[in-house]
């Protein structure tokens, strides 16, 4: 039964858990989650020591026989988990660019474990690849067709979770996890996706985690326009305008500086914060009209992620715009936070999901590295 550390390293967050998988080759995995703790911090490397300290000090002389980390941008060329050599580290490294909030952080957690356990193998699972299975159409920008060659595309993120999900549907509610789905993973940072059969079909986020729906700090969708203004009539730096977008913007810059936290905003009672509220509702049901097209169809709405899982008043806000879809809320079972949310007169059946991206990944480190080759 391989033991699995798992690091979810984040921009200012270290999440890390511990888990005793089985692993025959002929099943999926199962994963018993031994233990599991975070931290805020600056320094990862400290961060994972001081985190390890209490693992240790829960389960003494516990030592992982892989390490499983999560991997915010695998670019165009990373489709599937990958054993972290020095040549993938490399690579990891160059697309920087295409994430600088987070690819940093996600090294960061990898030299950081590789430093504690030189020897053991660690694998990289990556948030992009769940969307490789998304069509050239979907997956293009209508800008010359050779910058797509050259990784300038839509990836989309999130892509651990909406895995999660889709394998939890197939445990607890195999009749639909087939069907045409929306993912609505819902948290400091926000997105959707569009999946049929298990696949990826459409989502909202693009070359970038800025892309697609407000967020905590995030914009989401803006004109390009903008940034050539602020640029050319502003004359704001580069770098001026990826913190403009990146860390002042979203229900931050919405409620005028007040709380990236959608529970400081509900809790409030200023103009200001309900604004904030109502725009993340809106752009929510704006993508889930699109997200609706482009799956001809729809048979389930699923929230998961922290604001997902637990504002159930902006689950309910969300789901009364939708009723021209057939969607109907049973109010008592979203205050409860059931699993199914949605009365028996719905056509579209609406559930709340906790996401559990550790286990996935815990999963699929071992699925990759196989028992017998410890």
């Amino acid at each position: 039964m391989p033991k699995v550390l798992v690091i979810n390293a984040g921009s200012s967050t270290l999440k890390m858990a511990a888990f005793h998988t089985s692993s025959a080759p002929s099943a999926t995995p199962q994963e018993n989650r031994l233990w599991s703790d975070h931290l805020d911090c600056t320094d990862h490397l400290a961060a994972f020591e001081i985190l390890l300290k209490r693992l240790r000090d829960d389960h003494p002389n516990w030592t992982p026989d892989i390490v499983g980390h999560r991997i915010v941008h695998g670019g165009p060329n990373f489709s599937k988990p990958v054993r972290i050599t020095t040549d993938i580290f490399a690579q990891l490294k160059e697309l920087t660019p295409l994430a600088p909030l987070h690819q940093p952080a996600n090294l960061a957690g990898i030299d950081a474990s590789m430093q504690l356990f030189p020897q053991t193998p660690q694998i990289a699972c990556f948030d992009t690849a769940f969307h490789q299975t998304r069509s050239f159409a979907s997956q293009t920008y209508a800008i010359p067709r050779h910058f797509f060659q050259h990784g300038i595309r839509r990836y989309g993120f999130h892509g651990l979770s909406y895995q999660y999900i889709c394998e939890e549907l197939q445990r607890i509610a195999p009749s639909i996890a087939s069907k045409k789905l929306i993912v609505c993973h819902l948290g400091n940072g926000a997105s959707l996706a569009a999946i049929e059969n298990g696949q990826c079909c459409e989502t909202t986020m693009g070359f970038t985690p800025t892309d697609g729906l407000p967020m905590g700090t995030r914009c989401g969708q803006i004109d390009p326009g903008v940034l050539l203004y602020w640029l050319k009539h502003d004359s704001l730096s580069a770098d001026e305008i990826n913190s403009l977008i990146t860390k002042k913007s979203g229900l931050l810059g919405l409620s005028g500086g007040f709380s990236s936290d959608m529970r400081a905003l509900l809790q409030a009672n200023t103009q200001e914060c309900r604004d904030a509220i109502d725009v993340f509702v809106y752009r929510v049901c704006h993508y889930i009209g699109a997200l609706t097209a482009s799956l001809q169809g729809l048979d389930a709405l699923i929230f998961t992620g922290g604001i997902g899982e637990n504002a159930k008043s902006v689950r309910a806000d969300i789901l009364s715009r939708l009723q021209w879809l057939g969607i109907r809320i049973d109010n008592s079972a979203n205050q409860s936070n059931r699993l199914v949310i949605s009365s028996v007169d719905s056509k579209v059946g609406a559930f709340v999901i906790p996401t559990d991206e550790e286990r996935v990944i815990a999963r699929s480190a071992t699925q990759l590295f196989a028992p017998q080759s410890l």
